[in-house]
């Protein structure tokens, strides 16, 4: 490791030609001597800019006496209380003048490693002193994993075990090879280790620097257990699934789930339950309603495949938090909600993985379900399952699932270590376990909260400059008064006055650190969605939804409008990829790497966008390639003119209403996930056009992205040809043959080359008496917990 960077915050500069600057200089010299770079800055402001922009600092030299940055305090005490809001154990020297130790405040002792008189000792005994603590902060900086790992690449040794590429030597002998080597570097290759290597530890056997670092993350993430995993939180739910829940149980299931939660019960043979997200006008899904939730006995014995389930309880519980649009839940009060009908809960976290190191989300995520918040014998055993590489600092695939056992299903870990084999790899990529272990040392302490804060903050200020843009539109009168929305309260309250006040001019600082700011209220127009209680939801700010002209959260469709889908595509042209698209609404996501520049770019485009459109630019400079490619359908329109078509369109065959019809009726059930499955792979299934599908079994599921959440599921009866499922199939399929470029991404679901007619995968009628593919009726067990799966 370098000797990294080391801030010098002092009142003078070197070449003010006073003895102490003087003398000081000579210690950063002699600190440079050592290996180390140096930020020489004169005042507090200029010292905080260093911390906010400078991860390599190792060492810290602060005078007291500097140039005041915010209040009446001292600038020293200004940046101390900053260093220890961005690192955890920086080592700080305090440079003394004529102060006395006893004039210092006593939390001043706290946060320093030493005092530095500069002119009674020598520059070089000073800079050893702090050179001395850098180099011990490096090394305490990394984690466990990542520590042994560089450990073993500097040991210099030679590959005698997998990969055959031998630390990249074997690219080396062949041009596309060395091409590959040069791409991504030796120490990339290096570092890529069989798990031959037993110093390095297990991934399965969770021993040496790998179980270390697992349990170094169960104490930053707060479980009592994690698990490593290399195949992304799709590998994790299919794990939780197939470990919590076996052949013939009941599996409640939350309907705006990701396809892995289907597969996870395809593996483990369980009867599923779904559960309804409530639905707004934009076509967005809610969270399930507490109601909902309440009525999972009546859900039960409602369903078709429950009749002769093992037990007329369910085992297992499984629902999305925070949602894709960024809605979290009170997680304790879903838990006991869910507690009465299940021993085990499953928050898929995918997006949330940084919940627990920001206040904002206190009591949002699965591990803060406890034995402190949840108290006595009912509480759930809870699994959180993330995605770490999506919005932590994380290699991609990079996940964990965390445990927390409660009273009523334990978990024994060579049990849940069984799954875990079945579905893991025995060839890890040691640079990603790395990732992981580094992604958890980036969250461990203050600096966890800064970098969730920082782009908290960043998506405040964006949200905030929206709404006065379009405030400023209105106001000038010098063209259309129309501008993007963003979907968030019009309106906040500050708890310490009571007062109502505009979203534009709530301080910022009441919205980065006030949970009560998005609370979805109940019955609020802003969000559209019904039947929720005070608290239950919360609005994740770093999950911006845009909001185009068309459309409001209520559902009322207004003459003119903007699709979402020509907006992203104008957008690509910029190099501004959005997270996902509606018919007018687009996510965008400010994680960790956000930055001012980067969303200062997308208001330009934004802003771009409405001079084109109220300009009536013709199409062919808006989006040239599409008109390119489509010229029969697209040439000689102008932007207005596709997105007047393209709204008429979705009014007239009205998409978003078809949308949250067919996912609030859910199709009935007919067969098991897993003997569809069985179906599909030995030739008893078929694909149909939407005209002859009505009254026929789904095979596969079919996924339509946007919105990304399952409208038909496996064993599920398709319907009748004038169904909810149908009609928004058939509404879909229109709109992709009209507006070709801008068709859906529909999972599940095969086009005739030759007319685009959709496919689905059906059940073979009449089913085959003698594929030996039906199961007996299952002895039911009445007791829940008989046989605990865990």
């Amino acid at each position: 490791m370098d000797g990294g960077t080391v801030l010098v915050a002092v009142a003078e500069h070197p070449q003010d030609g006073g003895a102490a600057a003087g003398q000081l200089a000579r210690i950063t010299e002699a600190i440079q001597d050592r290996g180390a770079q140096v930020r020489w800055v004169t005042s507090a402001a200029d010292a905080e800019a260093v911390l906010r922009t400078e991860a390599r600092l190792a060492a810290a030299l602060v005078a007291w006496d500097l140039a005041p940055g915010t209040g009446d305090e001292p600038g020293g005490a200004t940046v101390l209380r900053g260093i220890g809001r961005r690192f955890r154990d920086l080592p700080v020297f305090l440079v003394m003048a004529d102060e006395e130790l006893r004039e210092l405040p006593l939390w001043v002792s706290q946060s320093v490693v030493g005092y530095v008189w500069p002119l009674e000792d020598t520059p070089s005994f000073i800079a050893g002193r702090i050179t001395t603590a850098a180099r011990a902060y490096q090394d305490a900086l990394l984690p466990p994993f990542f520590k042994a790992l560089r450990r073993f690449d500097d040991a210099h040794e030679y590959s005698w075990h997998t990969p055959a590429h031998s630390g990249g030597v074997a690219f080396l002998k062949s041009p596309v090879g060395r091409a590959f080597h040069d791409y991504f570097g030796e120490r990339l290759l290096r570092s890529d280790l069989s798990i031959s290597v037993e110093e390095l530890g297990s991934l399965f056997e969770h021993t040496g620097p790998i179980g270390e670092a697992e349990r170094n993350a169960a104490r930053v993430f707060g479980s009592d257990r994690t698990y490593f995993v290399l195949h992304g939180d799709s590998t994790c739910n299919r794990l939780v699934g197939h470990f919590s829940v076996t052949r013939d149980e009941i599996a409640l299931v939350d309907r705006n789930c990701h396809k892995s939660v289907l597969h996870g019960l395809v593996v483990s043979g369980a009867r599923p339950v779904y559960l309804v997200p409530t639905r707004n006008g934009y076509g967005l899904a809610g969270p399930l309603p507490p109601a909902e939730i309440g009525a999972t006995a009546e859900r039960i014995a409602a369903n078709p495949l429950t009749a002769d389930a093992v037990s007329a309880r369910a085992q297992y519980a499984v629902f999305t938090n925070s949602t894709y649009d960024g809605l979290c839940y009170d997680a304790n009060a879903a838990a006991r909600a869910f507690a009465a009908g299940t021993p085990r809960l499953h928050f898929d976290e995918a997006w949330f993985a940084y919940a627990r190191f920001h206040p904002l989300y206190a009591g949002r995520y699965g591990m803060s379900v406890d034995a402190e918040s949840f108290p006595g014998p009912d509480r759930p055993t809870v699994f959180a399952t993330q995605s770490t590489h999506k919005l932590l600092a994380a290699l991609s695939q990079a996940a964990m699932v965390h445990v927390r056992p409660g009273p009523r299903a334990p978990v024994e870990h060579d049990r849940f270590n069984e799954a875990l084999m079945m579905h893991g790899t025995t060839s890890p990529l040691y640079p990603m376990i790395a990732s992981l272990d580094v992604a958890t040392a980036m969250m461990d302490g203050p600096q966890g909260q800064w970098l969730v804060d920082e782009a908290v903050t960043e998506a405040v200020r964006f949200r905030q400059e929206m709404v006065r843009i379009g405030r400023r539109i209105e106001a000038a009168g010098d063209r259309p008064a129309w501008f993007f929305g963003v979907w968030q309260p019009g309106e906040v309250t500050d708890p310490a006055t009571g007062a109502r006040l505009p979203f534009d001019e709530a301080p910022a600082e009441l919205l980065r650190t006030e949970p009560s700011c998005w609370h979805l209220e109940p019955g609020a127009d802003w969000h559209g969605f019904p039947g929720l209680t005070d608290g239950y939801c919360m609005l994740d700010p770093i999950k911006v939804t845009l909001t185009c002209p068309g459309i409001s959260a209520t559902g009322e469709l207004t003459e003119q409008g903007i699709p979402a889908r020509v907006l992203t595509a104008y957008l690509t042209t910029r190099g501004i990829v959005v997270e996902k698209t509606d018919s007018y609404t687009t996510l965008v996501l400010f994680s960790m790497g956000i930055t001012k520049g980067k969303w200062g770019t997308l208001l330009d485009a934004l802003m771009d966008f409405k001079d084109l459109y109220d300009g009536d630019a013709p199409l062919d400079r808006v989006l040239p390639a599409l008109v390119a490619e489509h010229p029969r359908r697209y040439a000689g329109l102008t932007l207005r003119d596709l997105c007047r078509q393209m709204h008429d369109h979705l009014r007239a065959s009205r998409l978003v209403e078809l949308l949250d019809t067919a996912f609030q009726q859910l199709p009935e059930p007919v067969a098991p996930p897993q003997q569809c499955y069985q179906r599909l792979i030995r030739g008893g299934t078929e694909r149909l056009r939407l005209a002859d599908t009505p009254g026929r079994v789904a095979a596969a599921m079919v996924t339509v992205t946007p919105p990304g959440i399952p409208v038909l599921m496996p064993g599920e009866s398709i319907g009748a040809a004038d169904g909810p499922l149908l009609r928004y199939l058939s509404a879909l399929e229109s709109f992709d043959r009209h507006f070709p470029g801008f068709g859906s991404e529909t999972h599940g679901v095969t086009r005739d080359p030759d007319t685009g007619d959709y496919l689905i995968e059906c059940l073979r009628a009449p089913e085959p008496s003698a594929a030996g593919l039906t199961t007996a009726p299952a002895q039911r067990r009445d007791a829940q917990d008989a046989e605990p799966v865990g």
